[in-house]
């Protein structure tokens, strides 16, 4: 780790996961530590005038060639394996931060972009800024033909993420609606597996997305607690659907991760 200062009075340190391995603290010369995110802890909070500052001190990333904003916190879902909710409340708008002067394009944060009640209001903010634009994910549940628009009017650095994360809950028709106003290749779908479904109910979302042009990516389940450990046929999964050569050129039960050896065997 190379530090810029021989000392530091207060040092603070982030993880967003928990099974993210830690930081050897005798590598930081500092007079305290602090660490926080959800990866430590979920309740934990930077002090308020960090929290609510609208200031980034970009001079300390000389290399960033871009900007980090958001426009939210929070979310309207509370989705059982997610944290969301649990840490950052219901969705509420919050007052954009300072870009970086060397910003080349911007980078939206926002859990559920579409669904901050003010989402209008930043659709404008960042056609005005005429920069490009990555965008975390778009709630596929909630979007209309206006909120389909408005993404076509920004300049988007890179393709639009949804996700669909139940199969319980049967989104082919509103991608299919969401395809008319953007394009299937410019859409990745999250799918995660391992979470209450069955790998019938995950080859049956990845297939759809795949008739449809749209790339998954699947993601196995991981616990907070880091209790649970992904399955290998969850892992041989994910390497087969997100790699868009394979995913294209042969169903699972045809793939061979290893020799001797076919995914289809899962299937029996």
């Amino acid at each position: 780790m190379v530090m810029p200062f021989e000392e530091y009075d207060k040092v603070f340190a982030s993880k967003v996961f928990t099974f993210t391995e830690d930081f050897n603290p005798y590598e930081i010369n500092a007079k305290e530590i602090i660490k926080g995110g959800t990866g430590y802890d979920i309740k934990s909070k930077l002090p308020n005038e960090i929290e609510k500052s609208t200031v980034i001190d970009y001079s300390i990333y000389p290399k960033y060639n871009f900007s980090l904003q958001r426009f939210s916190d929070g979310c309207i879902r509370n989705c059982p394996f997610c944290l969301v909710r649990e840490k950052e409340g219901y969705i509420k708008p919050v007052e954009p931060v300072e870009l970086n002067p060397r910003s080349e394009y911007i980078y939206v944060l926002d859990n559920n972009f579409f669904a901050n009640p003010e989402w209008r209001s930043a659709v404008k903010y960042l056609q005005e800024k005429k920069q490009p634009v990555m965008l975390s994910g778009v709630d596929v549940r909630i979007m209309d033909e206006e909120q389909a628009y408005a993404l076509n009017t920004l300049k988007l650095k890179s393709g639009v993420h949804i996700a669909w994360d139940l199969p319980k809950i049967d989104l082919t028709e509103r991608i299919q609606a969401m395809v008319k106003h953007v394009k299937a290749w410019k859409i990745t779908c999250y799918v995660l597996v391992g979470f209450n479904s069955t790998l019938e109910e995950d080859l049956s979302r990845i297939y759809t997305l795949r008739r449809l042009g749209i790339k998954p990516f699947v993601q196995p389940y991981r616990d907070y607690e880091n209790k649970r450990k992904p399955k290998q046929y969850e892992k041989d999964l994910a390497r087969w659907a997100n790699r868009s050569w394979l995913l294209k050129s042969m169903d699972f039960e045809d793939y061979s991760p290893r020799k001797g050896f076919k995914c289809g065997s899962y299937l029996k």
